[in-house]
C-alpha cells in the first residue's frame, strides 16, 4: 500500500512509513498491515530482525490519523474509533512482545501512535532531530498505545509530568525517560540499516554518548500530588508557569484519567494490562469524553480554543476506566 512499504531485505523484515506529506500519521490500514507483517515474519527463518523507519525528515510518525474517527463519531458512529483503537493496540502489543529484535529509527516528530510503534520496539534509535511526546490530554484523549506503560516506568514523577503536560523530549530526555535506547547521528542511519539487514545482528548497534537530559535535573515533586488539583496547587505555590500552562489548556477529564492510568500501570504485569485499561477510556471517549471537541479545536477548525465539557469528577473518571464487559479487548494469541 502507498502509505507503508513492507518487504524483506536480506535478513531483515522492513517496514517503512511512506506518507511524509502527512507526517507519516498512522491510519487503520497501516496498523493492520504492520500487525500482519509481524505475524508473518514471526516464524520465518529468513527474518532475523525487523527494521522500522520512515520517509521524510520531519517525522517518524507524528500520531494517529484521527480525522476519520472524528467524522464518523460526529455522524453517530462510535464503532469506527473503537475498532481502530482495538486493532492498533493489538499491533502495539505484538511489537512489545515480539520474539525477534525490532529496531526503530525515529527521526523528527514521534508522537502518540508513533510512540506506539517505535516506543514499544526492542531497540529504539534516536538522533539530533528527534522530538518525542505524548500530547493527548490536549485533544481530550489519554496517553494510549501503551503510553501509560512506558510513562509508568519513567524515573520518579517524570511519567506524571510527561503524561499530563505532553512535554516534548529531545534525544537525551527520551533515553533517560525510557522512550528510546541509543543515540546515533542520523547521517549514519542508512549505513547501519544496511548492516543490520546484511547481518541480522542487533549487536552491531553502537550507540554514542547522548546529549544531556534536561528533564533529569527538573524538580518534578509537584507531580506526586494525589489529584490534578493538588498538582496544580503545588505548581502554583512553586510559581512553575512553564508546567502550569499546558495543564490549563488540557482536558480536565483527560488529565484526571491520565493520572490514574500512569499510576495503575506501575502495578501491571505486562503491557497488555495497560493497553486494556487504555482501551476502556478510548472506547468511550468519542461519546462520553472530550475527544471530539479536542480534535475539532486542534485539527478540524484549528482555532486552538477547545471548550471542554466532559465530566471530570472522580465518579466519571472511574466509569471511563471501568471494564467494558463483553467488549473488553481480546488478543489474537489467547
Amino acid at each position: 500500500m502507498a502509505d507503508i512499504l513492507i518487504r524483506k531485505d536480506r535478513r531483515a523484515g522492513r517496514i517503512t512509513f511512506s506518507r511524509p506529506q502527512a507526517l507519516n500519521a498512522l491510519n487503520h490500514d497501516m496498523a493492520l498491515a504492520i500487525n500482519a507483517a509481524l505475524k508473518a515474519w514471526q516464524d520465518d527463518p529468513e527474518v532475523a530482525l525487523v527494521i522500522i523507519d520512515a520517509e521524510g525528515e520531519r517525522a517518524f510518525c507524528a500520531g494517529g490519523d484521527i480525522a476519520a474517527l472524528y467524522h464518523a463519531a460526529r455522524a453517530g458512529d462510535h464503532q469506527v474509533g473503537r475498532v481502530f483503537f482495538r486493532d492498533e493496540y493489538r499491533m502495539n502489543a505484538r511489537i512489545a512482545e515480539y520474539p525477534k529484535p525490532i529496531t526503530a529509527f525515529m527521526q523528527g516528530f514521534v508522537m502518540g501512535g508513533g510512540v506506539g510503534v517505535g516506543g514499544n520496539a526492542s531497540h529504539r534509535i534516536v538522533g539530533a532531530t528527534t522530538q518525542i511526546a505524548m500530547p493527548e490530554t490536549g485533544i481530550g484523549m489519554i496517553p494510549d498505545v501503551g503510553g501509560s506503560w512506558i510513562l509508568a516506568h519513567a524515573p520518579g514523577r517524570a511519567g506524571e509530568y510527561l503524561g499530563l503536560t505532553g512535554a516534548r523530549m529531545g534525544p537525551g530526555d527520551a533515553i533517560w525517560a525510557g522512550f528510546a535506547d541509543s543515540y546515533i547521528p542520523e547521517s549514519e542511519w542508512p549505513a547501519l540499516i544496511g548492516l543490520l539487514a546484511e547481518t541480522g545482528d542487533v549487536a552491531r548497534i553502537n550507540g554514542q554518548p547522548h546529549p544531556g537530559a534536561p528533564l533529569a535535573a527538573m524538580d518534578l515533586s509537584a507531580f506526586s500530588g494525589a489529584t490534578v488539583a493538588e498538582i496544580i496547587a503545588a505548581l502554583e505555590a512553586a510559581g512553575d508557569e512553564a508546567a502550569l500552562k499546558p495543564l490549563r489548556r488540557a482536558s480536565p477529564l483527560s488529565m484526571a484519567a491520565t493520572l490514574e492510568l500512569v499510576r495503575a500501570a506501575r502495578g501491571d504485569v505486562s503491557i497488555r494490562d495497560s493497553l486494556a485499561r487504555e482501551m476502556r477510556f478510548t472506547a468511550r471517549t468519542t461519546e462520553f469524553g472530550d475527544f471530539l471537541e479536542g480534535v475539532r479545536a486542534q485539527i478540524i477548525d484549528k482555532d486552538r480554543n477547545p471548550q471542554w465539557r466532559a465530566d471530570a469528577s472522580p465518579a466519571h473518571v472511574a466509569w471511563m476506566l471501568a471494564s467494558l464487559g463483553k467488549d473488553e479487548i481480546t488478543w489474537e494469541d489467547e
